[in-house]
């Protein structure tokens, strides 16, 4: 123990530390590791090295929750998960992704083996449930998520309809039985779908307008439609928006506003400053891998507002541009490709209703939500995420199917806020707090211009981890940097990342899954398995303790140096030494 009272760093580790620091030769370092406690809470001396060890900037101040720069360093070395205890292998077939329970105690996985698995997590994770999907004609599961009470599950899949052709489905599962309660259609499938509330979950619709032309609409379904389809309304579209150039809206989820105002971690070190004095002291948790400080390689993501159309009516510039056509007068000539996405802009203008006047003034205390996902304008490929906000009156299924009365003037909703990555978004998740939207992309080339919509630009190797505050609508931090992936644009997949209070994790195609320290922007781990890394799940209640899932199909069990002593302290010591020890008193 040290002077404080806390576990010692190992020498070996102490031995590392100080090789880093040039003036400290090898036979000094040695002794300093025998008698480091006489240097233990020596500030200056662990602000030091905790800057030069970890690479870190010195303009980035220590963690707002951290008491001193010895236990800032105590926590980035022994409260990481990084140590493998368990590997599940109850899958036969790719493990695509991880969600655990509000509560922490369950946890779910999806594979390509078609079926969705319910886990104990206990002192040793155990399967509790699994079910196949096979019956219902889905070809594999592919997404999960517990509604907030934990009662329910849903389970995103694809389905394999008529043809062979392929489409998504979403069933809810009940955690108190395992019974399914209701199937949602849902296309395309890699909307995945979410829970909006406790019991009502959102899902998508496509319909073809043209060729590179659609229109997605987005429905709030009752999760319990075969009990109450009879007596009352179990679903209701939410928004209808027009899609450009083969693209599509994706990947839906939902942000709760009312938690802004009190996040868990302030990215903004000004931000930080500001509230440090009212900022609570936590329990943190991490271990370190260097990463390098490279310059941003890709323009900023830009934050943009929807232009105004000026007014201009759809008939008077539907009927303006026909006549230019007519006479000539459009050059230079556009292909069918360029003529149908022109076309369907100008048809749309005087058709979609206004976004909602200011999102950044959404009142904390209200129980206003966004509902977000990846959508694009110039090319298939996701490359902009757009933001709607959901309104109360919209957060239940009562009133028409069709939702509000619509005039002839707001056929479709506009977005709110759209922001733009300028790369292909293979990846998104929010903080605990709901304040921050972590985004995965592989950037495209700076300056590439798309002049066919079906031929996107090439895709980096390097995977851009862009943080963005969703109280302001700005990116904050620069992207994090470690992961990669190698899959062209035409069969590039979800790589799914989770947000804990203090770290960030991500899967990735090199065989790894990564941790980054939210605060430093630092990365602390690479988390080794046989094959690609799909997905990544910290406990809600216990962030020293993560899981990743691989095509390699296992599962592995990651806990943190400090949390397996602690799980080894709590172990009941063996009776068998007393028992003895009893026998030959007797005898």
């Amino acid at each position: 123990m040290d002077a404080g009272g806390g576990p010692l760093l190992p020498d070996s580790v102490l031995y590392e530390i100080f090789l880093y620091l040039d003036h400290v030769d090898v036979l000094s370092v040695g002794l300093v590791c025998q008698q480091w406690h006489a240097v233990a809470r020596d500030e200056f001396l662990w602000k030091e090295l905790f800057y030069r060890y970890y690479r870190v900037s010195r303009e980035v101040p220590r963690h707002p929750a951290a008491v001193s720069w010895y236990d800032e360093f105590q926590r980035l070395y022994d409260t990481i998960p990084c140590v493998e205890v368990q590997a599940l292998k109850e899958h036969n077939d790719q493990v695509l992704h991880l969600s655990f329970s509000h509560s922490g105690c369950l946890f779910a996985s999806c594979s390509k083996d078609c079926t969705v698995k319910i886990w104990s997590n206990e002192l040793e994770i155990s399967l509790q449930h699994s079910s196949n999907m096979r019956p219902y004609n889905w070809s594999y599961t592919q997404f999960s998520q517990f509604n907030s009470d934990d009662s329910l599950l849903l389970v995103s899949g694809v389905f394999v309809g008529p043809h062979n052709s392929s489409s998504g489905e979403i069933a809810v599962i009940s955690m108190e039985n395992f019974t399914l309660l209701s199937r949602v259609r849902n296309k395309p499938y890699d909307v995945f779908g979410c829970w909006l509330n406790e019991t009502n979950l959102i899902s998508g619709n496509l319909h073809r307008i043209g060729r590179i032309t659609s229109c997605s609409v987005l429905w709030l379904n009752n999760a319990f439609q075969g009990i109450e389809s009879e007596n009352v309304n179990v679903v209701k579209r939410l928004f209808k928006i027009q899609n450009l150039n083969a693209s599509t809206i994706r990947t839906v989820m939902v942000a709760d506003c009312s938690r802004y105002d009190s996040p868990d971690l302030l990215l903004d070190y000004e931000e930080q400053l500001a509230a440090s004095s009212t900022c609570p002291v936590f329990d943190l948790g991490s271990d370190s891998e260097e990463e390098e400080a490279k310059p941003k390689q890709t323009p900023e993501p830009a934050v943009q507002e929807l232009p105004d159309d000026g007014g201009v009516t759809a008939e008077d510039g539907l009927q303006q541009f026909f006549d230019d056509i007519m006479e000539g007068r459009v050059r230079p000539a556009m292909t069918e490709t360029e003529l149908e996405t022109k076309v369907a802009e100008l048809f749309v203008r005087n058709r979609t209703k206004p976004p909602e006047l200011n999102l950044l003034s959404t009142d904390s205390n209200s129980k206003t939500k966004y509902l977000i996902f990846t959508t694009g304008c110039l090319t298939y490929s996701p490359h902009q995420i757009g933001i709607k906000r959901i309104l109360p009156h919209q957060m239940t299924t009562a009133g028409p199917v069709l939702g509000e009365e619509r005039r002839s003037d707001e056929f479709f909703d506009s977005l709110d806020h759209v922001i733009d990555i300028h790369g292909h978004i293979i990846g998104m998740g929010l903080s605990p707090d709901h304040r921050y939207l972590y985004v995965n992309s592989r950037a495209w080339p700076r300056d590439c211009v798309i002049s066919d919509p079906m031929q996107p630009p090439p895709i980096a190797e390097e995977i851009d981890l862009h943080v963005f505050d969703l109280k302001t609508m700005k990116e904050v931090k620069r992207a994090l940097r470690a992961h990669r992936a190698y899959t062209p644009n035409e069969e590039c997949f979800f790589i799914f990342l989770d947000v804990s209070r203090d770290f960030v994790a991500s899967g990735a195609e090199d065989r790894h899954g990564y941790i980054w320290d939210r605060h430093y922007n630092i990365c602390l781990a690479k988390l080794q398995h046989d094959n690609v890394v799909n997905s990544v799940a910290f406990s809600p209640v216990e962030q020293e303790l993560l899981l990743t899932a691989s095509d390699d199909t296992t599962i592995k069990v990651w806990r943190s140096p400090r949390a397996l002593r602690l799980r080894q302290a709590r172990k009941p010591r063996p009776r068998k030494l007393l028992f003895s020890w009893l026998m030959n008193q007797k005898s």
